[in-house]
């Protein structure tokens, strides 16, 4: 019982990435470009967290602290930037069902290599049989979805 609002709460998270797919899929027809849509995308977002650090009164974070943390660390907003502009390319050839599925499908795949080999100081987690099986058990949903 006690894991009931996580799952409802990461449950409402991929519902906000398909939401979101689909709007900027709205604003990639409404506007002719697939850049644009993106970049209000993430200046929304930037505003949100701006809002939402004033809400919670976080300080801003110490400069030796952010000195100290490796250039790639900050690469985040990259890795979110190239998902955004493949999502607003893809999801209007693939639908979103397809697209999410083989979404899904990815990060399920680089997360148990991540965690096989503690990718990114992430703690080793070794692939075993039962990982492999979901993993086939989830490519074969994408296959299904995509029929």
């Amino acid at each position: 019982m006690q894991l009931v609002l996580p799952i409802i709460i990461a449950m409402l998270a991929g519902a906000s990435i398909v939401t979101q797919q689909a709007l900027n899929t709205n604003l990639r027809f409404a506007l002719d470009s697939t850049v644009w849509p993106g970049f209000i995308s993430y200046f929304v977002g930037l505003m949100s967290m701006v809002a939402f650090a004033i809400v919670m009164r976080e300080p801003l974070p110490a400069f030796g602290a952010m000195a100290r943390i490796p250039w790639w660390a900050y690469s985040g907003g990259f890795f979110g930037a190239v998902f955004i502009a493949i999502a607003i390319f893809l999801v209007p050839k693939l639908g979103a069902a397809t697209f999410i599925a083989l979404f899904v499908a990815g990060q399920l795949l680089a997360s148990l290599l991540f965690d096989h080999y503690g990718v990114l100081g992430l703690a080793v987690r070794p692939i075993d049989a039962t990982k492999v099986f979901g993993a086939a058990l989830m490519v074969a949903g994408v296959v299904l979805i995509r029929r």
